[in-house]
């Protein structure tokens, strides 16, 4: 009720994009918000940013300075529904004023929640990284067409990850085993990120072997202790897999991924999948669930996609949890055939992972960000 509105119809889009978000913040949508700005500055159209990553619950203090936007530029709001009204009171209040507004949003089941049509509201557009989102937002969308909805994945191949120096040796690890990397935030739902069915399918796939290594990076973990108990308890005594969680700089969190022979994603749902995109943009081969979001810029080509059921999606903590609502159930064993193959096999990791990179580099650039620029006028 409080929030400001948008006006009704929208001037024409002119002088560049605002972009909103959690700019100074290590979340999904801070990134895509940065992901966004790199990519506006590839196309070379002028962009600012309005940072609210330290004005929403949990916010740091080292906020990014305000850049004010001209008139009439776009501005688009990379923040979902339920946390939409609150960043843009803490934004100033004609930011929203006479220009198009597009709303970014990012979901990981195959339906949304109800409640998001609130979000509406805000918006005049409304643009998600993935067909999978788009597949779940649609149905709340006005009959009428007045608010379009554009496919817009992030431009993650005009910013490539780029690794720090940090090798193998500086995060301790050793040289001559294979090592297969989990990457995960625990703040991201630890149900659907599924990392113990990781930990059973390497256990599955190698047991004690001291030649391979199971590297879980976890974020986050020590604001969720439950679920790294659960974790550890998985892990029990196995000698060969390892904890990290500290939280890396970008760079240096590049370079751990760099220093594996596979990265392993048994995700149950994906709304995109920005780790597993990294991972394949730095030639790292994918053993990963075959479904939800992954799927526009991966196929058996390019990654090692692991069989599954659908499933009700059953989140403990509520968030992830709807009527009607599926995710996957990645195959264990599958999952461990599949290790397997990649770990015996050198050149087929290097083929594999070339793969990846070039399909990411293909499907992952600029030109659906400036389509839907066009789309609106700009």
């Amino acid at each position: 009720m409080l929030a400001p509105k948008p006006d009704r119809l929208p001037p024409p889009a002119a002088h560049g994009i605002a972009v909103a978000g959690e700019l100074s913040r290590p979340t999904g949508l801070g990134e895509g918000a940065r992901l966004m700005r790199a990519g506006l500055d590839q196309l070379g159209i002028a962009n600012w940013g309005q940072d609210v990553g330290d004005r929403l619950p949990g916010g740091q203090a080292d906020r990014l300075p305000f850049e004010p936007p001209p008139p009439g530029a776009l501005l688009v709001l990379h923040e979902n529904p339920p946390s939409l009204p609150w960043a843009l009171l803490r934004l100033p209040r004609d930011l929203i004023r006479q220009r198009h507004v597009v709303g970014y949003w990012a979901w990981e089941l195959p339906v949304a929640p109800p409640a998001w049509r609130a979000g509406l509201r805000f918006v005049h557009s409304v643009w998600v990284p993935s067909r999978f989102t788009a597949d779940a937002l649609r149905p709340l969308l006005p009959a009428d067409g007045r608010i379009a909805l554009h496919i817009v994945p992030h431009p993650v191949a005009a910013s490539p990850p780029v690794p720090s120096q940090l090798d193998r040796a500086a995060f301790g690890l050793p040289q001559d085993v294979v090592i297969v990397l989990v990457s995960a935030s625990l703040a991201s739902s630890f149900t659907r990120k599924n990392p113990l069915a990781a930990i059973a399918a390497f256990r599955a796939a190698f047991g004690d072997r001291p030649d391979r290594l199971l590297l879980l990076k976890l974020n986050h973990a020590d604001h969720f202790p439950d679920d790294l108990a659960a974790i550890q308890a998985a892990v029990a005594d196995a000698p060969n897999i390892r904890i990290e969680p500290r939280i890396l700089p970008f760079a240096d969190r590049h370079a751990l991924t760099a220093c594996a022979d596979i990265l392993l994603s048994l995700h149950r749902s994906e709304g995109f999948g920005l780790v597993l995109a990294e991972a394949m943009l730095l030639g790292i081969p994918l053993v990963a669930t075959g479904w939800s979001g992954n799927m526009d810029f991966m196929d058996d080509k390019a990654a090692s996609l692991v069989d599954f059921r659908l499933i009700p999606a059953r989140d403990p903590r509520g968030v992830l949890q709807l009527p009607g609502a599926v995710w996957a159930e990645p195959s264990i064993a599958d999952a461990a055939q599949r290790l397997r193959a990649l770990a015996d096999d050198p050149s087929a990791r290097r083929a594999l992972g070339a793969a990846g990179a070039s399909m990411a580099h293909a499907k992952l650039g600029t030109a659906p960000l400036a389509s839907a620029i066009q789309a609106l006028g700009l």
